[in-house]
């Protein structure tokens, strides 16, 4: 106690010190709960969703993207995909008939270009642009839950229907997108519309996930509509069909394995 202090200051200046600290510690373990909730619901909705999109079994499905843009004419690719889980994906490319035999490998966040006449794989990146205004990993990768921390901005209504607008920030570099804003419909987590930033927050392209189709036990997206953010008319439709479970041994997503594919 300093030596000019009264005995009785010095304990009323000890009980004030006191209960501010017990008021800062009652008043932030709220705030702390609700983020922690918050973190919870957006982690549920999110991964809610990813199951919505793609099952989390073994499958097979054909995609065929069809890019247009101001005075050009459309290209249309055609892809088929199986994936298992969230970390296992195989591309094989259709169409054109000239790039036929390409096969993209995503274990994990890594990424191979398999060339019919190459002996040896091309590493890509998950970022790097597949065709139209589609990345690689908007093909080869679906996993928002894995990817991203998310959490709930707010919910909003659309055409008279609650949607939860969700922020996601990318886990580390590798991922597609350092940074997307998601709307989910609040009553059943079906995804509804996606933006994709990039690591400067510039808006790069838009997504609209559309009509809905009862498949394999749920009612999922089977468009995507992709636009440019810059070029509102260079856009790139995804139409998935033929969605199928499919049993795929760890195997077939071996460098080995994928000569032996069909």
């Amino acid at each position: 106690m300093p030596k000019h202090m009264h005995p009785l200051f010095f304990v009323m200046a000890l009980l004030a010190f006191v209960t501010n600290v017990a008021f800062a510690q009652d008043k932030s373990a709220p705030n702390d709960d609700a983020q922690a909730q918050n973190d919870v619901r957006a982690r549920k909705i999110v991964e809610a969703a990813d199951r919505i999109r793609f099952p989390g079994e073994g499958f097979q499905v054909d995609v065929a993207i069809v890019t247009t843009g101001k005075d050009r004419s459309a290209d249309t690719r055609r892809y088929r995909v199986l994936s298992k889980g969230n970390d296992n994906t195989v591309v094989m490319i259709t169409e054109p008939a000239s790039e036929r035999g390409q096969i993209l490998l995503m274990k994990g966040h890594d990424l191979w270009v398999f060339l019919p006449n190459v002996s040896q794989p091309v590493r890509l990146s998950l970022s790097q642009r597949l065709t139209g205004e589609v990345s690689n990993g908007d093909l080869a990768r679906a996993n928002f839950a894995g990817d991203y921390n998310p959490k709930v901005v707010r919910t909003e209504t659309i055409d008279g229907e609650a949607y939860d607008m969700l922020e996601l920030i990318a886990v580390d570099r590798s991922v597609t997108y350092p940074r997307v804003v998601y709307w989910v419909r609040a009553s059943d987590s079906a995804p509804y519309k996606a933006e994709f930033y990039s690591a400067s927050n510039r808006l790069l392209k838009t997504c609209r996930y559309e009509k809905y189709e009862r498949i394999l036990g749920n009612l999922r997206p089977t468009r995507l509509v992709m636009r440019d953010a810059l070029h509102a008319d260079d856009e790139s439709t995804l139409d998935y069909s033929d969605m199928k479970l499919r049993d795929l041994p760890d195997k077939v997503f071996t460098k080995d394995y994928l000569k032996k594919l069909e």
